[in-house]
């Protein structure tokens, strides 16, 4: 990147955490987050006064979880579910008769499969086939199947050997939209650091507010005008005060 990079305590930080703050695992259950990761987000949230957000796939509580004892700014369910700084969240209302027969329907289908796993994030459900590749093909025909039965307002997300139904209304880039209106984030400029095709969206979003977009991992067709080549190197320039904005530019 040619042009310096702004002041760090003008930025407003969007974070991905599966894949850009913590490696992939075979299962969602599969992550652990370490006591040195906690104390370098929060440190990276008081330098920015507060201007950090998680922005994830997760749902808050997982998120919760996760990072606890620490409560991050976050949103969840790739934007469904979304916590303002001063602690109020926001939900959509979903038809929970429609999702808990869908749920069901893909429950017994994962029974059925060796190597599948369901994972139930109320609002949404994902089915994840990283110890089933050879499964993806059927994995995607029966959640198209399903979502012909749930109609226009939910989406079909792709992920890392995961494919999510969701409500379509809402996005990471949605969510980012959001709290760029709210304070501490208003009138700062946004970074959004994520890793797979689940981030796109969010990167443009980004890139129209003239902010800084960075996708993590090797080159692949991306909208990040910026890459950081791994998990590792994301957490090494959160440590730089202020950060430098990475100089290779996305392929």
């Amino acid at each position: 990147m040619s042009e310096s990079a702004p002041n760090m305590q003008g930025w407003a930080l969007f974070l991905d955490v599966d894949g850009t703050l913590l490696e992939l695992a075979e299962t969602p259950q599969g992550v652990h987050v370490p006591t040195h990761l906690k104390h370098l987000l929060e440190d990276v949230r008081w330098r920015l006064d507060g201007a950090l957000a998680l922005v994830s796939g997760r749902s808050l509580a997982n998120l919760d979880g996760l990072f606890s004892p620490l409560k991050f700014i976050a949103s969840g369910v790739h934007g469904c579910e979304r916590r303002t700084a001063d602690g109020h969240v926001l939900r959509p209302e979903v038809d929970a008769a429609t999702i808990a027969r869908v749920r069901g329907q893909l429950a017994e289908f994962v029974r059925g499969h060796e190597g599948l796993l369901l994972e139930d994030k109320h609002y949404a459900v994902a089915m994840h086939f990283r110890r089933a590749p050879e499964m993806q093909d059927e994995v995607y025909r029966i959640m198209n199947e399903v979502l012909t039965h749930l109609g226009p307002t939910f989406a079909l997300q792709a992920g890392k050997s995961v494919l999510e139904l969701r409500p379509g209304a809402w996005t990471k880039g949605s969510s980012i939209t959001s709290f760029m209106q709210e304070a501490p984030f208003a009138g700062r400029i946004p970074v959004f650091i994520g890793d797979d095709v689940t981030d796109e969206d969010a990167f443009e979003v980004v890139n129209e507010m003239k902010g800084v977009s960075i996708r993590v991992g090797q080159a692949a067709a991306t909208r990040a005008k910026h890459r950081l080549g791994s998990v590792s190197e994301v957490l090494r320039w959160l440590q730089t005060v202020p950060p430098v904005v990475p100089p290779q530019p996305a392929q």
